[in-house]
């Protein structure tokens, strides 16, 4: 969800506004996503480098994520969406929002419908080595390790791969996210910044992706032993 300190800035307001303003899309692309059948979506809203940004900043953002939440929760419920949190283990977080994470999930966790992960304070190549710690922990000999098992000991194991990745603000890297899943991932780079983003952009990504061909490494049955 890129672009929120440059809309501002077009605007010459503050960074901070930038953030506000998202919060409309952030609700819009979770009721277009439910409608269009979506049964996972997820939402890189904080990184484990964002804590580098300056201290107005992160104390802004966590006042306002915590407010979302609040805000929401029962919309999400009433909709059947199952809300999870990636990360959130840094000792920064504000106790308080740590367990407005923890009460919605806990209140939608019945719910059967789409599942909403949002990644906060999240970074894939820490998932990563505590999936390799908690291997050693439970003492798995390296021969028995495959990608599977490697899997299961990541957060939320029942997480599918990814299918799709947007990416907004046309910014074209990773950034950490969700590493291990996204092996296979299509990406589309909207160059709409991530607050003028809306449910009409979002179709038009899934509609791109609909009509990727997509081989996994290997070729299309059709041209099985065919050398050209």
């Amino acid at each position: 969800m890129d672009g929120n300190g440059r809309w501002a800035q077009r605007r010459s307001l503050p960074r901070t506004a930038g953030h506000q303003a998202a919060e409309t899309t952030v609700i819009d692309i979770i009721e277009a996503a439910r409608a269009a059948g979506v049964e996972w979506l997820s939402l890189y809203a904080f990184s484990t480098e964002n804590w580098s940004r300056p201290g107005t900043e992160v104390d802004f953002l966590m006042r306002l994520v915590r407010r979302v939440v609040r805000k929401h929760a029962p919309l999400l419920l009433a909709r059947g969406i199952r809300c999870r949190f990636l990360g959130v283990a840094d000792s920064r977080i504000p106790r308080e929002l740590a367990q407005d994470f923890e009460d919605l999930a806990t209140l939608t966790a019945g719910n059967r419908g789409m599942t909403l992960t949002v990644a906060f304070d999240h970074g894939g190549r820490r998932d990563i080595v505590e999936a390799a710690r908690s291997l050693i922990r439970s003492r798995t000999p390296a021969d028995e390790v495959t990608e599977q098992l490697f899997a299961d000991h990541l957060p939320f194991p029942d997480t599918p791969d990814v299918d799709l990745v947007i990416r907004t603000s046309g910014e074209q890297r990773i950034s950490n996210f969700m590493l291990w899943q996204v092996a296979y991932a299509e990406w589309v780079f909207p160059e709409v910044l991530w607050p003028d983003f809306r449910a009409p952009d979002f179709l038009a990504c899934l509609h791109t992706y609909r009509r990727r061909d997509r081989r996994f490494g290997g070729v299309p049955p059709r041209t099985m032993g065919d050398p050209t």
